[in-house]
C-alpha cells in the first residue's frame, strides 16, 4: 500500500514538473497551465503539496536569474495567490497557501543563499498578487513579517531587495510602524542602489517619510533619484508639501545632471502639479512656489514650461490690461487708475517676453542663414513672435513708466513686481527722442530715490536691504543699470548722467550737513557708478573728477562715525582701487587702517577690498603705492613657517601687507558680527582669498615660497577646526582647493611637504605648548591631527597634471611614484622623499620623547613615514633616509609595531639602493638638509646603512659542541673588516654593522677550507669576537650548530 502511494505521488510530481517546465517558455500559456495545475490539486488534495514541493525543488537550487526561471517563479506565485473561482475550493486554496508560506518562511532562513533568495522572491510575488479578501491567519502574517524583517539585513543585496518588496504591502498599516522605522534605519546605511530604490518605492506617504524621500533626490544613483520623483508624484499631492519642499524638489530635479531624472521631475511638475492641481495655469503654479523668495526656482519652472510649449498666451492676455485707465470720481473728474500686478504675474510676463524675444532672434538668425522656402518659414515664425511680443508689452514708453511709478508708489509690497517690470524695459524701443527723454527722466528719479528705511521702537532709523547697493538690493541695482544703459547707449552718456547725480548727492556730504542716510545713498550711487564703468579714465572731464571723488567723498566717508557709512565706503574704495591703473597711496593706507582697527562689520569689507587689490595689482605694486620697499626673497625664505610676524597689525605703513593679512587669520572678531545670509567673517574672506593666491602662485612671484607654506598651514588648520559655523562656506571652498592645489605644480607639492610638520605641531595636544585636557578631549584632538596627516599624505601622493611633470632620465619606473602619460615627479624635495626626510628628522630630533603626548606624536609620524614611497633615481635621498631610519628605530624602540614597519621600510629602501654598502658622506647629507631648509646638523656619516635584525629566539634543542672553523690568510684590510666587533648592546642601532647573508656564508666556507695551521693562532681572536658580539647571522648559526 505504501509503495503504491509513493508511486502515485511520484507520478503526480512528474505531472506537476511537466506543467512547470511548459511555463518556462512563454507567459502566454500560464492561464491554461493554471487550470491544469488546479485540476491536479483538486484531484489529489492530500498528496498534492508534497508532490508540488518535490517538483519545485530544482528551482531552489538554480542560482542564475534567467528569464525562464523568472517565468516559473511568477507562475508559482500566481498559482499560490489566486483562486479559481469555483465553489468548494476555497478551503483547499487557503490550506495550500498557508502550508506553502510556512515552507517558504523556513527556506528564507536557510544557510544556502540560493534557497533564501528563491524563498524571499516567491514570498514577495505572492504578497503582491494576493487578493484583499484572502483569509490568512494573523499568526502566519506575523511570522512572514518577522522573517522578512530579518532578511532586510541579509548580506545578499537581491535577498534584501525582495524582503523589502515583501514588507511594502504591510508598511501602509498603522499597526506595522516598526516596518517603516526599519526602512528608515536601513536606507542611509544601504550600499546597493537597487535595494535603496526598493525601499523608496515601499515607503508610505507620511511626514516622517517625506523628508527622507526628498533627501533621496540627491542620491548618487540615477535610478534612485528617478524613483524618488516617481514616489513624490504618485503619493504626495502638491497641497501636502510646504513651499520649501516644493522649491527644493523642483530646484534639484530641473537642474539634475541626468536627462532621465529631469524628465521625471518635469513629468511630476506638469502632470501632477500643473494639470491636476493648477488646472493648467502656470500663474497658479507659481503662487504655490513663493516666487518672491525663490525667484530662481520660479524662473526655472517657467523656462522649462516654455521650452515644452505648455504656456499659451491668450488673445485677451497682455501687460496692457494693467496700464492706467480713466475712472470717474464722485465729483465727475477722470482719474487715471493703475491695476497693480501680482508678483507671480510679473514673473510670468517677464519670462514669457524674454522667451518670445529669444525665439524671434533665433528664428531671424535661421532665416538669414538659409534660403528659399525654409528661410521664408523661419522669417514668418520670427515675425509672429515679434508681433506677439509687441502685443504683450506696453504700447508706449510713457505707459510703461506710469506702470512702474504706480508699483513704486505702492511701497515694499510691490518692490519685486517693480523689479520684474524694470527688466522688461530692456525689450522696449528707445530710438525715438521723446521716448528716450521720458525714460531718462525716470532713470534720474530712480537714482535720486533714497534708500528705504524703517524706525524701530527706540526711534532709530534702520536701513532696509544691504545698504551698499542702489535701492538696497543688488538685483535692483542690476535691473536699473540694464535699463539705464539701454536708454543712454551713446558713448559716455551713461557716465555723464550718473556722475551728475553723484555730484548732486555729494554736495551736503562735502559740506558736512548730511546725515548718515544721505551719506549711504550717495555712496550707493557712487558704487553703482564704479561697478558699471571700465576705467577711471571714462570719468575724466565730468563735473567731478576721480581724484576729487576719492578725496572729497570716499576717504572722508571711511572716517565717518557711523559704521554703516564706513562699510559702504570700504566697498567703494575697493572698486575705485580696481579701476585705477596703479594703487593709490592714501586709498591703500585707509584700507589697511580700517582692516587693522575697525570692527568686523567694517573689517570684512576692507579685507575683501585688500584681497581684490592684491590679486588685481599684485602685492608688490600695492606695497609700492605706500612707498614701502619689499624684502628680498632670500630673507623671506628663512622665515619660520610656524609663525608670521603680526607685530605691526596697527595699520602703519611699516607693516607689510601680506603679514597684516596673515595676522588677521588669528584675530578675534567676536565683538561685531555681520548679519548676512552668507555668514561671512574676516577669517572666511581671508581664507578664500589666500586660497586663490596660492592656486595662482605663479602670477605672484613677489610672494616668497616660505610664505606660501605658512599660508597653506594656516588654511589646513582652519579646514580641520571644529565648532565655527561661520567657516562652513570656507570649508566647502577649501575642499575644492585642496583637491586641485597639489596637482597643479611640483612647487605646490613642495609647499605641502614644508607645511606638514607645522600643521601637526599646531594640532597635536600636549606638545609645543598646546593645551591638553580630559582624556576624551585629547583622544579626539589626536584623531583630528591623524586625520589631517592622512589628508596631507593624500595631497602629496596626488598625481601631477601632465603640463608640469618631466620625464625621468633613467626611464625606470620609481616605486610608488604616480605616473601620468609616462611622466614622474621631479626633484626629491618636491616629492615624497623630501617629506619622509622631514618627518624622520622631526622624530629623531624631537626634544621630549618620554611624555605620553610626545610618544603618541612620534608614533603617528612614524606611521605616516612608512607609507611614503621613494624613487630609485633619488639615490642620495635613499641613503640619507636609510641612515635616519636607524635613529628612528632607536627612538621608537619601545613601540614594537612601529619598529616592525620601519624595518620593512628599510628593506624596501635597501632593495632600491644601487650600492647598499656605501655610506652617504656628511657633506652630501648637509646639502640634502639644506635644500629642505632644516637647521638640525645630524651626523649621517657615523650611522650605518643597515638596521640590525631582531635576534632569533633560542632553540630548545640541546647545545652541541661548537666546531672550530678554518680560515685562510687574508689581507690586512679584509682581516680588519672581518674582525671588526659588531657590539649590539651598548651601541645604538645606527652604529651596528652587519654582514649580508651571502657574505656570511662565504666567510663560513672560507673558514672551513682554510689552512689548519692558523687554527691555534686564531682561537683567542675567535673567543674574543664571540664575547664581544652578541649576534650572528642565521647562516653562521646553522653552520656552528652542526
Amino acid at each position: 500500500m505504501a509503495e503504491l502511494e509513493e508511486q502515485e505521488e511520484k507520478l503526480l510530481s512528474q505531472r506537476i514538473a511537466r506543467v512547470l517546465d511548459e511555463t518556462r517558455s512563454s507567459n502566454a500559456v500560464h492561464n491554461r497551465k493554471l487550470k491544469d495545475l488546479s485540476a491536479l490539486r483538486s484531484a489529489s488534495p492530500l498528496r498534492f503539496f508534497s508532490a508540488f514541493i518535490t517538483a519545485l525543488k530544482p528551482l531552489f537550487e538554480f542560482q542564475r536569474r534567467s528569464s525562464s526561471a523568472e517565468r516559473v517563479v511568477r507562475f508559482v506565485a500566481v498559482f499560490a495567490a489566486c483562486r479559481n473561482g469555483k465553489s468548494g475550493e476555497d478551503e483547499e486554496f487557503e490550506a495550500f497557501l498557508e502550508e506553502f508560506l510556512r515552507l517558504l518562511i523556513a527556506g528564507s532562513s536557510a544557510a544556502n543563499k540560493t534557497a533564501r533568495f528563491r524563498s524571499c522572491q516567491i514570498i514577495s510575488e505572492i504578497i503582491l498578487r494576493l487578493p484583499d479578501d484572502a483569509e490568512v491567519s494573523d499568526e502566519l502574517w506575523d511570522e512572514v513579517i518577522e522573517s522578512m524583517k530579518a532578511r532586510v539585513e541579509d548580506k545578499v543585496p537581491a535577498i534584501r531587495s525582495f524582503a523589502v518588496r515583501s514588507l511594502a504591502r504591510f508598511a501602509n498599516d498603522a499597526e506595522n510602524s516598526d516596518i517603516v522605522d526599519s526602512f528608515l534605519q536601513a536606507l542611509p546605511l544601504e550600499q546597493n542602489a537597487e535595494v535603496r530604490k526598493a525601499i523608496i518605492l515601499s515607503l508610505p506617504p507620511s511626514n516622517s517619510t517625506l523628508s527622507t524621500i526628498i533627501d533621496c533626490t540627491l542620491d548618487v544613483n540615477e535610478s534612485v533619484r528617478r524613483a524618488a520623483y516617481c514616489v513624490l508624484a504618485n503619493r504626495f499631492p502638491l497641497q501636502s508639501l510646504t513651499i520649501k519642499q516644493r522649491t527644493v524638489i523642483l530646484q534639484r530635479g530641473l537642474a539634475d545632471r541626468s536627462a532621465s531624472v529631469q524628465k521625471e521631475c518635469f513629468k511630476l511638475m506638469k502632470d501632477e502639479w500643473l494639470v491636476k492641481s493648477c488646472n493648467g495655469d502656470p500663474v497658479v503654479l507659481l503662487k504655490f512656489l513663493d516666487v518672491e523668495t525663490y525667484e530662481t526656482v520660479g524662473t526655472a519652472v517657467m523656462e522649462s514650461l516654455l521650452r515644452a510649449g505648455m504656456v499659451n498666451v491668450q488673445e485677451d492676455q497682455s501687460i496692457q490690461q494693467f496700464l492706467p485707465s480713466a475712472t470717474t470720481n464722485s465729483e465727475g473728474e477722470d482719474i487715471p487708475c493703475v491695476k497693480l500686478m501680482e508678483a507671480e504675474v510679473a514673473l510670468y510676463w517677464r519670462t514669457v517676453c524674454r522667451h518670445l524675444e529669444a525665439e524671434a532672434q533665433i528664428r531671424g538668425s535661421d532665416a538669414a542663414a538659409t534660403t528659399g522656402t525654409e528661410a521664408a518659414v523661419y522669417a514668418a515664425e520670427a515675425s509672429n513672435k515679434n508681433d506677439l511680443l509687441e502685443r504683450v508689452l506696453p504700447s508706449t514708453v510713457s505707459d510703461y513708466v506710469e506702470l512702474l511709478k504706480a508699483h513704486l508708489a505702492a511701497g515694499l509690497d510691490c518692490r519685486f513686481t517693480a523689479r520684474q517690470l524694470l527688466l522688461l524695459g530692456a525689450m522696449l524701443d528707445f530710438s525715438d527722442a521723446t521716448n528716450r527723454k521720458t525714460a531718462s527722466v525716470f532713470v534720474l528719479e530712480l537714482l535720486r530715490r533714497p534708500l528705504e528705511l524703517e524706525v524701530d521702537q527706540e526711534g532709530n532709523k534702520v536701513i532696509i536691504g544691504d545698504g551698499t547697493s542702489l535701492g538696497g538690493d543688488r538685483d535692483w541695482a542690476s535691473a536699473v543699470s540694464k535699463l539705464a544703459k539701454k536708454i543712454h547707449a551713446s558713448s559716455g552718456e551713461f557716465e555723464q548722467v550718473v556722475v551728475g547725480v553723484v555730484e548732486e548727492l555729494a554736495r551736503p556730504c562735502r559740506e558736512r550737513t548730511a546725515d548718515f542716510m544721505q551719506w549711504m545713498h550717495c555712496l550707493a550711487v557712487t558704487g553703482f557708478l564704479l561697478e558699471n564703468v571700465k576705467s577711471l579714465r571714462s570719468l575724466s572731464g565730468h563735473v567731478i573728477e576721480p581724484s576729487e571723488l576719492l578725496h572729497s567723498l570716499l576717504l572722508p566717508a571711511a572716517k565717518h562715525a557711523h559704521l554703516d557709512v564706513q562699510r559702504v565706503a570700504m566697498r567703494c574704495l575697493g572698486l575705485f582701487g580696481l579701476l585705477d591703473r596703479k594703487p593709490n597711496e592714501e586709498l591703500v593706507k585707509q584700507l589697511k587702517l580700517s582692516f587693522a582697527n575697525a570692527p568686523s562689520l567694517v573689517g570684512v569689507v576692507a579685507c575683501k577690498a585688500l584681497i581684490d587689490l592684491v590679486m588685481w595689482h599684485g602685492p608688490q605694486e600695492v606695497e609700492r603705492a605706500i612707498a614701502h620697499d619689499l624684502p628680498s626673497p632670500t630673507r623671506d625664505d628663512e622665515m619660520n613657517l610656524t609663525t608670521i610676524s603680526s607685530g605691526g597689525s596697527n595699520g602703519n605703513s611699516s607693516t607689510e601687507l601680506m603679514d597684516l593679512l596673515c595676522a588677521g587669520l588669528d584675530r578675534n572678531y567676536s565683538e561685531y558680527t555681520l548679519e548676512t545670509d552668507d555668514h561671512e567673517s574676516v577669517q572666511s574672506v581671508l581664507g578664500e582669498g589666500f586660497a586663490k593666491i596660492l592656486l595662482l602662485s605663479e602670477s605672484y612671484p613677489s610672494i616668497s615660497a616660505s610664505l606660501h607654506s605658512s599660508l597653506l598651514a594656516k588654511l589646513l588648520t582652519l579646514y580641520f577646526s571644529n565648532g565655527i559655523d561661520e567657516l562652513c562656506r570656507l570649508k566647502q571652498c577649501l575642499s575644492v582647493f585642496f583637491e586641485h592645489y597639489p596637482a597643479l605644480s611640483a612647487d605646490h607639492k613642495k609647499c605641502v611637504s614644508k607645511a606638514f610638520i607645522p600643521v601637526l605641531r599646531s594640532m597635536w595636544p600636549g606638545i609645543y605648548g598646546n593645551a591638553g585636557g580630559a582624556p576624551m578631549l585629547v583622544s579626539n584632538l589626536r584623531k583630528r591631527a591623524v586625520q589631517a596627516s592622512r589628508f596631507l599624505l593624500q595631497m602629496m601622493q596626488a598625481p601631477l597634471y601632465s603640463k608640469d611633470t618631466k620625464t625621468h632620465d633613467s626611464g625606470k619606473t620609481p616605486e610608488g611614484s604616480p605616473e601620468i602619460c609616462g611622466q614622474t615627479l621631479p626633484e626629491f624635495d618636491c616629492g615624497e622623499e623630501g617629506l619622509a626626510i622631514l618627518i624622520a628628522v622631526e622624530v629623531v630630533s624631537f626634544p621630549e620623547k618620554k611624555t605620553a603626548a610626545a610618544k603618541a606624536y612620534l608614533s603617528a609620524l612614524s606611521k605616516i613615514v612608512v607609507l611614503l614611497c621613494f624613487r630609485a633615481s633619488e639615490q642620495e635621498a635613499i641613503k640619507c633616509m636609510r641612515g635616519l631610519l636607524n635613529r628612528m628605530v632607536e627612538t621608537m624602540s619601545t613601540d614594537k609595531e612601529v619598529v616592525k614597519e620601519l624595518r620593512r621600510m628599510a628593506d624596501r629602501l635597501k632593495s632600491l639602493d644601487e650600492f647598499p654598502d656605501q655610506e652617504l658622506s656628511q657633506d652630501k647629507a648637509n646639502l640634502i638638509f639644506g635644500r629642505l631648509q632644516l637647521d638640525q646638523n645630524l651626523d649621517i656619516s657615523s650611522t650605518s646603512m643597515a638596521i640590525p635584525e631582531t635576534p632569533a629566539p633560542r632553540s630548545t634543542r640541546p647545545t652541541r659542541p661548537r666546531r672550530r672553523s678554518k680560515r685562510e690568510d687574508v689581507s690586512s684590510d679584509d682581516e680588519d673588516e672581518i674582525n671588526t666587533p659588531a657590539s649590539f648592546a651598548p651601541a645604538p642601532p645606527s652604529a651596528v654593522i652587519t654582514r649580508s647573508q651571502r657574505a656570511s656564508k662565504t666567510a663560513a666556507l672560507n673558514k672551513m677550507t682554510a689552512n689548519r695551521m692558523a687554527i691555534d693562532e686564531e682561537d683567542e681572536d675567535e673567543d674574543s669576537d664571540d664575547n664581544k658580539s652578541g649576534m650572528t647571522s642565521q647562516d653562521e648559526s646553522d653552520d656552528f650548530a652542526e
